[in-house]
């Protein structure tokens, strides 16, 4: 399980780190007056990071099943959102 909590926290960081990009891509544009993501990725982007930070530290504080549970959660959160916002 360690090995899956490992993998689920690497993707968990790696989904953060898109919400600093789209959010920083946001700001960027407002500032220079050029279309940057709008509102509903900012949205999908913000709901998704949260989303994967309480999984994965509920999968980091609990044992068997419920690990597999949250890393889970992790994978197809951060699978969903790279489906929608980026390959879409």
């Amino acid at each position: 399980m360690t090995l899956v909590r490992t993998v689920s926290g690497v993707v968990a960081g790696g989904v953060v780190v898109l919400l600093c990009v789209v959010v920083g891509a946001a700001v960027i544009g407002a500032r220079r007056d050029f279309p940057g993501p709008g509102v509903e990725s900012l949205s999908w982007h913000v709901v998704a990071a949260a989303v994967v930070v309480v999984a994965q530290v509920f999968a980091d504080r609990h044992r068997g099943m419920s690990t597999l549970f949250g890393s889970a959660t992790v994978l197809v959160t951060a699978g969903v959102l790279l489906w929608t916002q980026w390959w879409g």
